[in-house]
């Protein structure tokens, strides 16, 4: 592992423990030529299917992108990073599952907005305000009305359990 300081090449593990349920290793190593001490963290490198956007361009799988549009509707909102980046881990789970080598945008952002009911209704809204392109306030409220019957049959259904 290249030293962040010198560059040097050859570092020494220090300390390894797993992460994330063991989906990730944080590793801290030494730099042997300036003594440097740096953490890394190593996960498996999945084969995610190819993106299909919207225009029919394909894109490569982009955790990142995927953050970004989570960490923008949980702005503001009691949802942490390790939230957010356990959503994205789980979506890109799920997507992996599927077993495709291209998927629609349009399927990668359902299973996004079905998490996100679950998490926070305030940031599946934003997001899916984005993701759905509304046209107009009244296609909005739609939404809105789906996500308030929704929550009242969850609610009609806990009072008779």
């Amino acid at each position: 592992m290249k030293c962040p300081v010198c560059g040097d090449l050859n570092s020494r593990v220090i300390n390894s423990r797993g992460v994330k349920d063991g989906a990730e290793i944080r590793r801290r190593r030494s730099c042997d030529a300036c003594s440097y001490r740096f953490t890394t963290y190593e996960r498996a490198e999945r084969a995610y299917p190819a993106v299909i956007k919207k225009d029919g361009r394909r894109e490569p799988w982009n955790r990142d992108k995927i953050l970004s549009g989570l960490s923008k509707a949980c702005e503001k909102r009691p949802i942490s990073i390790d939230e957010i980046e356990q959503l994205a881990d789980t979506v890109g789970i799920d997507i992996n599952a599927l077993g495709h080598a291209e998927i629609s945008s349009r399927i990668v952002g359902e299973h996004l907005m079905a998490h996100l009911r679950d998490l926070d209704e305030i940031a599946y809204v934003r997001f899916a305000s984005v993701y759905r392109s509304f046209k107009d306030i009244d296609e909005f409220m739609s939404e809105l009305t789906d996500l308030v019957k929704g929550r009242q049959e969850i609610d009609t259904q806990e009072e008779h359990d």
